[in-house]
């Protein structure tokens, strides 16, 4: 166990020690844990205020100083427990999660190991790749697969407080313990605060009486900046302005959440360059919101350091335990969630999440060509599947298209353009393409990425996540749009430029006209209006037979 890298390096980040290949509590801690797992009777646990001090007495077992919390814990932890919580709230928490957690906490060594025994073994495929818990640090392409059973262990380090903080700022890796939660409640109480605990409470609630079964993975997802004979590298303008690729189904929904989505497509989070946000704090928009609800995402934050622009992070497996109405302020728990996904082939719900992180606070600079690129390079990360492409490969080979080599600068720039392509020949790569995504009907579920407190323009903001999905080959994207104003003509632009037949090229350089005229203060109209007046009451513009805009 001792000569496992991976564990070796990721050690000091966690509260159990390894001696002799072993991994295990220090005696004190599992004296205080078993004195938990025996019920209030025993532990004489049974109040917010109780249960913080036993926390302390662990805490100084571990050598770690009370002086790293935030100062406000004890008081959030009491007001919590002791005063929002019923009478019978308390008492089966005490009676009953506590226990379970004590007992949880208590093999937490024996399910490290396990996984670290195993962590080579997940993906049956003929070289190893590792999936141990490890850091997953900026620029390395990685995965990493962890039980269900061993998530709920971790988060029960994390309600106890018994993460060190070793350098964790010095890493770019968000606080995991979750001090700050409850100090927030005290410090400056608010409905919100109190709806996001009870969502966590409520998963402490669930697993204590039926542990889940199952994975789930959280990937680091690169698209490199140096060239790749194997991968796709970060693309330049070129790549998109030549992509010959069809642009694929857009559905827009007016009402409705993205998690609430029926089928299996991806499900956007509008990221915080740090996953998670603020939901450790005080944070309370579509990101945190969606940790509430599926606390097992929490445990990214404890090993993935912040993205950079060329990265994103891919989750799945993770299940919703919690409903919810209301939005930032207005947020509430509303009770219990039952969660039906299926289950893919190595034992992860089929609830598949990527988190990718938008400008913050833009402005006028988001309309140049510079940020435009990295907002759909960000998108594109999140939404690529490398093998896709291989075989998006094969089928230009097939259909005799050639092009020069296929990597991010040349990949869609064909030999034979569309234009010496006959309709016959057209319609029958439209045909390959549309039967290679049969059996694969994994689209992307968004909405107002970056937009909102991230101050993002949403028409751009649409039709950049709309490119970035059409090149990543989903065969869809739904997007909710919330109810925007701005996006209330969104459906009839979207059909109007897919009865165009415009490629992804295409509509990636009218993006481009309108950014420049924009970025220079030639037009003041968002990007709907801009291309279509029409459906706003003005001419409609006139474009020549190469699908150009005549000025």
């Amino acid at each position: 166990m001792e000569k496992r890298e991976d564990l070796r390096s990721f050690l000091p980040y966690l509260p159990v020690v390894m001696r002799s290949s072993t991994l295990f509590w220090p005696s004190h801690v599992v004296e205080a844990l078993k004195e938990l797992a025996r019920g209030p009777l025993h532990s004489h646990v049974d109040s917010g205020h109780i249960l913080f001090t036993a926390i302390e007495d662990i805490r100084n077992s571990l050598s770690l100083s009370s002086n790293s919390l935030a100062p406000s814990t004890s008081l959030g932890y009491s007001l919590f427990f002791d005063e929002l919580m019923t009478r019978e709230e308390s008492r089966k928490w005490f009676e009953e999660v506590v226990p379970a957690l004590g007992s949880l906490l208590l093999r937490l060594p024996s399910l490290l190991e396990a996984h670290y025994e195993n962590a080579d073994k997940v993906l049956n495929v003929g070289a190893m790749i590792g999936t141990g818990l490890r850091m997953l640090d900026s620029q390395e392409a990685g995965i990493v697969f962890l039980s269900r059973e061993l998530i709920a262990a971790l988060l029960g380090c994390s309600l106890f407080c018994l993460f060190p903080d070793h350098d964790r700022y010095m890493k770019q890796l968000q606080i995991i313990n979750f001090d700050q939660l409850f100090a927030s409640l005290y410090e400056d109480y608010s409905q919100k605060q109190e709806s996001k605990i009870r969502c966590i409470i409520h998963y402490f609630q669930r697993i204590s009486s039926d542990m889940p079964k199952g994975v789930v993975s959280f990937e680091r997802k690169v698209l490199p900046f140096e060239g790749d004979a194997d991968l796709i590298s970060y693309p330049k303008s070129n790549f998109w302005s030549t992509s010959a690729i069809p642009l694929c189904k857009f559905e827009v929904h007016t009402s409705g959440h993205i998690e609430d989505q029926s089928g299996e497509a991806v499900e956007v989070d509008f990221a915080n360059k740090y996953l998670g946000g603020g939901a450790l704090g005080r944070g309370c928009v579509q990101e945190e919101i969606r940790f509430m609800v599926s606390p097992e995402l929490i445990a990214g934050m404890l090993f993935l350091t912040a993205m950079e622009e060329n990265e994103a992070i891919d989750i799945v497996g993770v299940e919703r335990f919690s409903s919810y109405t209301g939005y930032a302020s207005s947020f509430r728990f509303s009770g219990d969630y039952v969660d039906e996904r299926d289950v893919d082939n190595l034992g992860r719900r089929k609830t598949r999440i990527v988190a990718i992180d938008a400008l913050c606070s833009p402005g006028m600079r988001q309309y140049r060509e510079k940020f435009v690129l990295r907002e759909i390079n960000k998108a594109f990360c999140g939404f690529l599947y490398q093998f896709k492409y291989q075989k998006y490969q094969k089928i230009l080979q097939e259909n005799g298209w050639s092009s020069e080599q296929f990597d991010a600068s040349t990949l869609t720039h064909m030999e034979t353009s569309e234009e010496e392509i006959s309709n016959h020949e057209f319609e029958k790569f439209q045909n390959n393409y549309q039967r290679m995504e049969q059996g694969n009907n994994i689209g992307v579920a968004t909405g107002n990425w970056g937009c909102g407190a991230f101050g993002g323009d949403p028409e751009l903001k649409a039709i950049i996540q709309w490119l970035a999905a059409s090149q990543a080959l989903r065969p869809f994207i739904a997007y909710y749009t919330f109810g925007l104003e701005a996006l209330q003509n969104l459906d009839e632009v979207a059909s109007w430029i897919l009865s165009q037949r415009w490629t992804v090229g295409d509509l990636w350089n009218m993006l481009i006209e309108y950014s420049t005229k924009r970025s220079k203060g030639e037009t003041t109209v968002g990007f709907l209006r801009w291309l279509l007046p029409s459906l706003y009451g003005h001419g409609a513009r006139s474009f020549d037979g190469d699908g150009c805009l005549v000025t």
